[in-house]
């Protein structure tokens, strides 16, 4: 998946959770467009993931590589 200018939407949000039905890994590419007028920074991609773990619940993971985020779904909550 991509995260551009738009940023976390609902409508990303609910796609990232239709994936993880199929898949137990999913990985996010930040696209530069996706900081706004700062542009796309590794402070943006972190804030980015912990917006998503927040709003995916406890059950999730995220690592961040670069501007990828790879988030992954385990079956008993990890916190």
């Amino acid at each position: 998946m991509q995260l551009g200018k738009n940023g976390l939407t609902e409508s990303f949000i609910q796609t990232l959770k239709s994936n993880f039905e199929k898949h137990e890994t999913v990985r996010i590419s930040v696209l530069k467009s996706a900081g706004g007028k700062e542009g796309r920074t590794k402070n943006t991609a972190k804030k980015y993931s912990e917006e998503m773990l927040d709003k995916l619940g406890k059950n999730y993971t995220a690592r961040l590589i670069g501007f990828k985020i790879i988030l992954k779904k385990w079956r008993k909550a990890q916190r």
